[in-house]
């Protein structure tokens, strides 16, 4: 039997939601009554692309009511460890998956699916297996415990035509480091949502967030 391949336009999707933000909060919902504020504060402060956790048992309705509300962004599901969860993130209207790690399972609905995936890798072998299914976008997790930009710099050598999406232990300060490099597209950070903020519901301070870290990468450049 062949093997399955990732057809040329789930990989264009991938690359689209790439391309549409360098910047990718991971969000956590800890309370419903927060997606609507937090969605709407983090489109106002420049972001395009919401990767929602399923952390929390809030995660798929928050895609599904941040879909029908912000058509205009990419919405999709991190955190997605098992096929079920997959499929679920589809059903609920997810545009995108992201996985903390990667599985021939996942790998393989990932070339049928409707969401597009960006498999979680933390090694070149990791790597190398979604590669030979036709990958060429990933998510490198945890980044700053699996090598940080070095690590990235030497994944280069080898696989020039694969981007990441770096996540895991990066700030504000060390974000612009990773999007120096030719194969980093984008950086997902927690950062962009603190804690604290959410729960106060302080959404003006989310936006300014947003929009700061956004404007401290342009002066980087």
């Amino acid at each position: 039997m062949a093997e399955s391949q990732l057809p040329a336009s789930l990989r264009e999707r991938a690359d689209r939601v790439l391309d549409a933000s360098p910047l990718v909060p991971v969000v956590t919902i800890d309370d419903p009554a927060q997606v609507v504020p937090l969605g709407d504060a983090l489109v106002a402060g420049g972001l395009r692309v919401l990767e929602i956790t399923l952390r929390t048992p809030y995660g798929l309705d928050a895609i599904t009511e941040l879909r029908a509300r912000h058509p205009e962004i990419w919405v999709g599901a991190g955190t997605v460890a098992t096929l079920d969860q997959y499929k679920a993130v589809e059903e609920a209207g997810g545009q995108f998956v992201i996985t903390p790690g990667s599985t021939r399972e996942l790998l393989d609905y990932g070339t049928r699916a409707t969401a597009s995936l960006l498999p979680g890798v933390a090694t070149l072998s990791e790597m190398m297996e979604g590669y030979r299914l036709g990958y060429r976008a990933f998510k490198f997790f945890p980044a700053e415990a699996a090598g940080g930009v070095a690590a990235l710099k030497a994944f280069g050598g080898p696989f020039g035509d694969v981007r990441f999406c770096p996540t895991g232990g990066i700030r504000e300060a060390t974000a612009s480091d990773y999007l120096a490099l030719p194969n980093v597209a984008a950086v997902g950070g927690t950062w962009l949502t603190p804690g604290d903020t959410l729960r106060e519901g302080d959404w003006q301070s989310v936006t300014r967030i947003a929009q700061y870290s956004l404007q401290s990468l342009q002066s980087a450049d």
